[in-house]
């Protein structure tokens, strides 16, 4: 079942690159008491999402700040190794975007949110979306219809709707 607007959040720990190595990351931790997007994508380095889906969270960061959003995250089914690698490559660390991975896809799993696409080689990969929450409740959806799209889940669109 895919999650719906008004749903809680499920807890999840995901991963991220700290300055001393891989490190936990507690997705309640971060939601709780909090307005933060989060937004997910099928893979770090690929095409919509190097070239699209993050850059318009970096262009729009200053905005949802302004919104009083908290914290912008981007989860991939990648290791913290590949994110933290891929934040620097695309800018978006040094823009404050948080970069986790969901390595074992149970995150995007529980949110109802996967899809496997053998011919390209992504298995358990995350579809493409974004979404407002705001103390562990989600208050905007939107998802992709197409892995390869990205004006639903785009930063414009989200910050628009808040």
């Amino acid at each position: 079942m895919t999650i719906t607007q008004g749903a809680a959040l499920p807890d999840a720990t995901l991963t991220a690159m700290g300055s001393d190595g891989p490190e936990t990351v507690s997705l309640s931790d971060k939601v709780k008491g909090r307005k933060v997007v989060i937004f997910g994508l099928p893979g770090a380095f690929t095409g919509t999402c190097s070239t699209a889906h993050v850059p318009s969270f970096i262009r729009t960061k200053d905005a949802f700040a302004a919104k009083g959003v908290d914290e912008i995250i981007c989860v991939s089914v990648n290791d913290p190794f590949v994110m933290g690698a891929w934040g620097e490559s695309t800018g978006a660390t040094a823009a404050g975007i948080t970069m986790l991975g969901d390595a074992d896809a149970s995150f995007t799993k529980a949110l109802g949110m996967n899809f496997t696409a053998p011919p390209v080689g992504l298995f358990d990969r995350s579809k493409r979306y974004s979404m407002m929450v705001e103390d562990g409740k989600v208050t905007i959806l939107n998802e992709e219809g197409s892995p390869g799209e990205c004006e639903i889940s785009a930063g414009e669109t989200l910050l628009g709707q808040i």
